[in-house]
């Protein structure tokens, strides 16, 4: 059964290099992508996280200046822009798998209109009671798709090919997925893990709802890339060097 992974960066976050590593006094500012994915499968397609949205848009002369921190948007980048590159209807989206709530990864909602998102049921009641806008903004999220609330581990197509897995720690329902493709396993990590670096040092962001069982987390992704699971970083630049976009990632 053929499967195919496509990853889009839509959308940009400028913060200081401190915020992906906690104690890392490297006061300078990074630019790191945000990343949208896009599993094609026999039986439907679904997206893995959306990007960006409307609120974070930005003219290109507008851009923020090198030393501010904040999320942009510009022209061509949403996931629906992205999608239509590669001559995919973003109508024709099953599912919206939400690695969280937080709307630089789910802020792209707005622009896959028939999905129905998948989202850990504590992550969905964590950003429905949250009143602080700036951690989850209901704009983002609560945009009228339906919702499917799981508890744990989904088989997404019931082929083992998508497995949608809890990976708890950077808020209280975050989840990832793993793809198995026909040259190897891929987890998408969003931001359970920012960085290899995170994965490399076992070091946790400042930003973590739960630090214990984000490094729990932190052990399962060791665990599985020593036995050859590649990991996607959920805001790694590095990383995204070696990434082409509108291709099938192998």
């Amino acid at each position: 059964m053929s499967i195919s992974l496509y990853a889009f960066n839509c959308g940009w976050f400028q913060c200081k290099a401190g915020f992906f590593i906690e104690g890392l006094e490297d006061q300078s500012f990074v630019r790191s992508p945000v990343p949208a994915y896009l599993i094609d499968h026999p039986k439907g397609r679904a997206l893995f996280d959306t990007g960006l949205g409307e609120r974070n848009r930005r003219a290109i002369e507008a851009r923020l200046p090198p030393d501010k921190f904040g999320l942009e948007l510009f022209e061509g980048m949403d996931i629906a822009a992205r999608l239509r590159a590669i001559d995919i209807d973003p109508s024709s989206i099953n599912w919206i798998i939400a690695s969280h709530l937080h709307n630089d990864h789910c802020g792209g909602m707005m622009f896959v209109p028939n999905a129905t998102v998948i989202v850990q049921s504590r992550e969905w009641a964590a950003a429905q009671a949250c009143e602080d806008p700036w951690v989850y903004n209901k704009v983002d999220f609560d945009t009228g798709h339906s919702v499917k609330a799981i508890d744990g581990e989904l088989d997404l197509f019931g082929d083992g090919t998508v497995m949608i897995v809890p990976t708890y720690g950077h808020t209280p329902g975050h989840q990832s997925a793993i793809v198995r493709l026909a040259g190897g396993e891929i987890l998408l990590a969003a931001d359970c893990c920012y960085t290899e670096r995170n994965l490399n040092e076992r070091v946790l962001p400042g930003f973590t709802f739960d630090k214990e069982a984000g490094l729990v987390t932190l052990d399962r992704l060791a665990r599985l890339r020593d036995k050859g699971t590649r990991i996607m970083f959920g805001h790694d630049a590095a990383m995204w060097k070696s990434v082409t976009e509108g291709a099938p990632v192998s």
